[in-house]
Parts: structure tokens; C-alpha cells; sequence
């Protein structure tokens, strides 16, 4: 939050400001319903048992992620797991916008991004996570843009936007913390974040098993997956013996050996059996300590 400081002025801490130091909120922002959980379920898992109450934004509808559905029954169908993947991980709430997947490139980004702005207005959160949209190769276009509007939320929550929100009692509120994360992989050496950002490792060793059982929640397209993978894997002649047939127990194992396999990599190289990273920006105290010397209480 910039707070511009002229000598002789005196910083007046409110009810409302007070209440936003304290604030255990948690914002997430994602395209699909699994994106979120297998980049950070783990630190969000951790989250919640510190007391945080965790509400997640989804951008995408999944309409495209089954074998043998429609569109409309995918869309249920993945909207359904994601909603019992979320309470299995602890999440307060998921709100899903439900535009199309695969195509979030052509609707506005200034819709998305004013989206993004209301829900921070509305739940105040201490911290904020988004996908990073300065990671190399990003095959996933919705994830891009994503982290595109998201990014913005550091500043763009401010009264210089939707001043319409705050006529309705939503005023400017900025953001203490933001986690930047990529999706499927660890992160590449100096890869993503802004020119502020610092790279985080979190050992989630402690939450790893929660974040499995909310990705295995993710039925219909843990489903897909796994037939893709089977079928990609017989293409090339190397058949896998985890997947001789494609049934729930193979898929929850497939689920498992994924997600164990990227928290070890990532894991690894910072010291932890398993582990998330994120490029992070905040952390600090959110009023500079030269100006809460001088602070008084509102009357």
C-alpha cells in the first residue's frame, strides 16, 4: 500500500485501517479448478491451519476436460469435483465466473482484471495467489492471461479504480502479500515474477498428504488425464504398468505419483521431502515504522 508522507501531517489509523492489519483472508485466483491446487494446495492447506479462511476465484468453466461428456456435462461434472476439492483442502468458498476454457484470451482483460479488483475490495485479503505470467513456455494460454490481470492486484485495487465500488462502500484496499506460482512444474533458474519479486520455497512435507486427497477429488479430469497419458505412453511403445487399465484406483495413483514426483523435485532443492515455490512479493510491515511513531488513533 504507497502512503505519501509530508512532514507535519499526522496518520490518522481508523477502525477500517486497523481491521485490514488483522485480516486472515485469502484470495486465490485461478483459471481452472486443479491449477490452483497442484501449485499451491499444499501452502494453502498450511494456511488454513493458521487460522486463514481461503475463498478462491475461478475463471474458467473446464468444459473441455472429460472423455465421453459434453461440454455442458464436463462443465458440471468438473465444477462439481472442484467444489469437493476445495472443502477437502479447507477452502472457505469457490466463486467460478464460468467464461469458457481455452478461451479467456478473447474476453476483456480489463472485465477480468476489474473482477479481480471488486473481489479484493469485497474480502479484504491479506494475501493473494495467481498464476505468474512471466514464466517461460507457458503452453496454457488461460493461465497466462490470468496472471496477467492478477498481477495488477498489487496496486490496481486502489481508489483510482472503479470508484463506483466505493460510492457502494467498497473503497480501495491493497493487498499485504501476493504468491506468484506456476502450474505443472518448478520453476527454471531467475524465472517469472516482477522486478520487486523474491523467489519462496514452503515445505508443505506436513501438508502434502491433504493437497493428494483434494487433487484426487478432481474425478473427470483425473480421468482424461490418465486415458491421455495410457494412450500417449502405448504410442511410443513404453506402456506403463501403473496404467494396464484406466480405472479409479489407477487414477488416484497416477494423481498421487504426479503430484509426489513434482513436490520431491521442488523439494530437493530446497532441503524439504516435499515443497512448493512461489515468487513472492510483500511480507514487510504494511506502514513504514517512521510513520506509525507518529501515529495516533482516530477519535
Amino acid at each position: 500500500m504507497a502512503i505519501r508522507w509530508r512532514a507535519g501531517a499526522v496518520l490518522l489509523l481508523s477502525p477500517l485501517a486497523l481491521l485490514a492489519q488483522v485480516n486472515k483472508n485469502v484470495l486465490v485466483v485461478t483459471a481452472g479448478s486443479g491449477d490452483y491446487l497442484m501449485a499451491a494446495g499444499g501452502t494453502l492447506a498450511a494456511l488454513v491451519d493458521q487460522g486463514y479462511s481461503v475463498h478462491v476465484v475461478q475463471f474458467a468453466n473446464d468444459e473441455k476436460n472429460s472423455i465421453g461428456l459434453s461440454p455442458a456435462q464436463t462443465r458440471l461434472a468438473n465444477n462439481s469435483d472442484g467444489q469437493h476439492a476445495a472443502k477437502v483442502l479447507g477452502v472457505q468458498d469457490v466463486l467460478n465466473l464460468d467464461q469458457k476454457s481455452g478461451e479467456l484470451g478473447q474476453v476483456s482483460s480489463n472485465e477480468m482484471r476489474n473482477q479481480i479488483f471488486a473481489l479484493i475490495r469485497y474480502y479484504k485479503p491479506q494475501i493473494i495467489f495467481h498464476p505468474d505470467p512471466w514464466i517461460h513456455y507457458e503452453p496454457d494460454r488461460d493461465q497466462f492471461w490470468i496472471g496477467r490481470v492478477g498481477e495488477e492486484s498489487s496496486y490496481g485495487s486502489s481508489n483510482y479504480f472503479l470508484a463506483e465500488l466505493g460510492r457502494m462502500g467498497f473503497p480501495g484496499f491493497g493487498v499485504r502479500e501476493t504468491y506468484w506460482y506456476a502450474t505443472n512444474r518448478p520453476y527454471r533458474p531467475g524465472e517469472g515474477g516482477g522486478p520487486s519479486a523474491r523467489f519462496r520455497p514452503v515445505d508443505i512435507t506436513a501438508t502434502f498428504d491433504r493437497k493428494v486427497a483434494a487433487l484426487e477429488e478432481l474425478r473427470t479430469a483425473n480421468h482424461a488425464y490418465a486415458v491421455h497419458v495410457k494412450e500417449k505412453l502405448e504410442m511410443f511403445g513404453k506402456p506403463s504398468p501403473l496404467l494396464r487399465e484406466v480405472n479409479e484406483a489407477t487414477t488416484k495413483a497416477l494423481i498421487r505419483a504426479y503430484a509426489e514426483e513434482l513436490a520431491e523435485t521442488i523439494g530437493k532443492k530446497h532441503g524439504f521431502r516435499y515443497g512448493e515455490e512461489f515468487n513472492y512479493n510483500g511480507g514487510g510491515k504494511p506502514i513504514p515504522d517512521y510513520i506509525r511513531e507518529h501515529a495516533k488513533p482516530a477519535p
